[in-house]
């Protein structure tokens, strides 16, 4: 980005990188993934469903094939993910306290959490198919963060076709938004993936990638969101009940 002070998040449910033609083409899926010009992304269905997970979309592409890095945030040296959640970053970008919350319903569900460079909390997040479920994921996830609101921002499949009900739980703490129809990726009529952005970040542009292969490489098209510090919120402090596990910087 050419303002320093701007990060530009980005959302991408990659379902398992099967794309609208039934193939398993992970490859595609990086290319959609170097055109979104983010700093950090939020992937959902980042690994396959059965036995150990095993990742969808190979460590060793994106880091030959992009600029980025993976947050380890699995629990299996097959897995990119935790729950299906990965987490992208800029080579270069440190990382910290790293945190996995379990969320309730009726499929197993989770987030995760990471600090970017002491800038902002970013956590990704893939809510459930029930409104019931999502309600109780909502709740679970504020009480997870601890009431350090303010630099959080939540990004992932919200799963949540609504554009009025359904996200009552973050009322107060975050200002939700919809970057734009981004499900189906064949003709996007829903606004499933977004952004919700605590008191102390500032939303400066969004949007929704819907050039080249995105249209077929899964059947979400990603999102994205330029962010910044809020000019009026002073920085809160660190989150109580997040563990340190170290700080990386990835791949430089």
């Amino acid at each position: 980005m050419e303002n320093p002070e701007i990060l530009r998040l980005a959302s991408y449910n990659v379902r398992k990188c099967i794309g609208l033609d039934r193939r398993r083409r992970p490859e595609r899926v990086i290319e959609v993934i170097n055109a979104i010009g983010a700093d950090v992304i939020a992937l959902q269905e980042a690994d396959k469903r059965l036995g150990e997970r095993p990742a969808a979309l190979p460590a060793r592409l994106i880091e030959e094939e992009t600029d980025f890095w993976a947050v380890p945030v699995g629990t299996s040296e097959r897995s990119l993910g935790w729950h299906g959640n990965a987490v992208l970053v800029r080579k270069g970008l440190p990382v910290t306290h790293l945190r996995r919350i379990e969320l309730p319903g009726t499929e197993p569900r989770g987030a995760v959490a990471v600090e970017i460079g002491g800038r902002l909390r970013f956590v990704a997040v893939h809510l459930g198919l029930l409104r019931r479920d999502r309600t109780r994921q909502l709740k679970a996830l504020r009480a997870a963060l601890d009431g350090a609101d303010a630099r959080t921002a939540i990004l992932g499949d919200f799963n949540e076709w609504s554009d009025t009900r359904g996200l009552e739980p973050l009322e107060g703490a975050f200002a939700v938004h919809s970057p734009g129809a981004s499900y189906h990726a064949a003709r996007p009529v829903a606004a499933l993936d977004r952004v919700a952005l605590g008191a102390g970040l500032e939303l400066r542009d969004a949007g929704v990638i819907e050039s080249g292969k995105a249209r077929y490489a899964s059947d979400h098209l990603p999102i994205w969101a330029d962010v910044r510090p809020a000019r009026r919120e002073a920085r809160p402090p660190a989150a109580s009940g997040h563990r340190t596990e170290e700080t990386w910087a990835g791949p430089r």
